[in-house]
């Protein structure tokens, strides 16, 4: 049984369960299974952006079973060390000295290769460590990695390191623009199995989308990498994590602090955006866009209160919002409203209702806002 941590009763605050990221991290492992009996490659947990925002030291208890974590930089691989984690770090910005690497706590690490400077880093090694070297194609996402007519090239000066004992293997990395639709998604992977046919190697290509779309070919690839997936979030239209399985590791609350009497012909909100139609009760939470809970949010963005149901009236403001609590004459100051994350309320109602995604709200929650492990009870 799982119970919150003690809330601040005058903020908003998230709470984090490590215990869903591991339920979820089994779940995507399952279908995999399911998918391909026989195939288990080893999955990436992606914890860049302070673990989608849910905090890094909250996270890691639901990943013991990871095989690896995938950040952006070396300070977060740092971090990661700091915070005990002994297994391999992939590090996928492109951003490192030779003299950084030499570093032999960094270890065992995996690094992704974007561009010809950082092959003359690896080039430049001294130290007795030796990365695990992904030599990434920029593909259609064209975000970063190497171009088509550069990729040959550059795999051979790393085989060269290779068989200098200067590296501990080389692989071939991507990063889909289509993930998300099954037959797109196809014509990129066929562009990066032409272009690496002939040269061995590991293959890391897929992550949550394709990992749920196109299960049969992930598991059949060396290496998965699932980020949104991990924290309970779809990354698939249409369809909320909840529906595929897996379970919200993040609750967001706030407290109404005050309560509103709106006549018919009151307005509510900077810009006047909602005018009443008719006598409404209005609830206002301590939660705004200082905290990172979208501007974007319209008039009838679900919240969930004590009771059931309501919806946010007007426009968001700075630190607070106005919701519909007509229907509840019972709440009032003191009551926690929750925002997302409840299987009543999941963020992929709110990123639609936002005009946006689950991974843009979990990251862009600010640092204002606690992060509260949920406790074992």
């Amino acid at each position: 049984m799982l119970q919150p941590a003690q809330p601040d009763p005058h903020r908003a605050c998230a709470y984090i369960n490590a215990q869903a990221i591991a339920h979820n991290l089994q779940t995507l492992r399952q279908r995999i299974s399911a998918a391909a009996p026989g195939h288990k490659p080893p999955i990436w947990a992606v914890v860049k952006a302070n673990a989608y925002g849910h905090g890094l030291e909250h996270v890691l208890p639901g990943l013991q079973d990871a095989d690896g974590l995938a950040v952006l930089s070396l300070p977060e691989a740092y971090r990661c060390r700091a915070l005990g984690w002994t297994g391999p770090v992939l590090v996928m910005d492109d951003t490192f000295t030779s003299s950084e690497l030499n570093d032999p706590t960094l270890y065992p690490l995996h690094l992704a290769i974007n561009h010809s400077g950082q092959i003359e880093q690896l080039e430049n090694l001294s130290g007795s460590g030796k990365p695990h070297a992904w030599l990434r194609f920029a593909g259609q996402l064209h975000h970063a990695g190497l171009l088509a007519a550069n990729y040959r090239p550059a795999y051979t000066r790393l085989q060269a390191l290779l068989a200098a004992g200067r590296l501990s293997a080389i692989g071939h990395f991507q990063h889909y623009a289509n993930a998300e639709d099954p037959e797109l998604q196809a014509d990129e992977r066929q562009q990066f199995t032409q272009l690496t046919a002939s040269l061995p190697g590991l293959v890391c290509t897929e992550n949550s989308a394709s990992l749920l779309t196109s299960p049969v070919a992930a598991a059949h690839t060396s290496w998965l990498r699932s980020g949104l997936a991990l924290y309970g979030a779809s990354p698939l239209a249409g369809i909320t994590g909840i529906e595929l399985g897996l379970q919200p590791a993040m609750l967001l609350q706030a407290p109404i602090y005050s309560i509103q009497h709106l006549q018919a012909g009151d307005r509510v909100g900077y810009s006047s955006t909602f005018i009443a139609d008719r006598p409404v009760r209005i609830g206002l939470v301590h939660c705004g866009y200082a905290d990172g809970y979208p501007r974007s949010a319209p008039t009838g963005c679900p919240v969930w209160v004590p009771g059931g149901p309501a919806s946010i009236v007007g426009r968001v403001s700075m630190d607070s919002l106005a919701i519909d609590i007509s229907n509840y004459p019972d709440i009032g100051p003191g009551h926690q409203a929750t925002l997302w994350g409840s299987h009543q309320l999941p963020i992929e109602s709110i990123a639609q209702s936002a005009g946006t995604i689950a991974a843009q709200l979990l990251t862009g929650l600010t640092a204002q806002v606690p992060r509260l492990a949920v406790l074992a009870a």
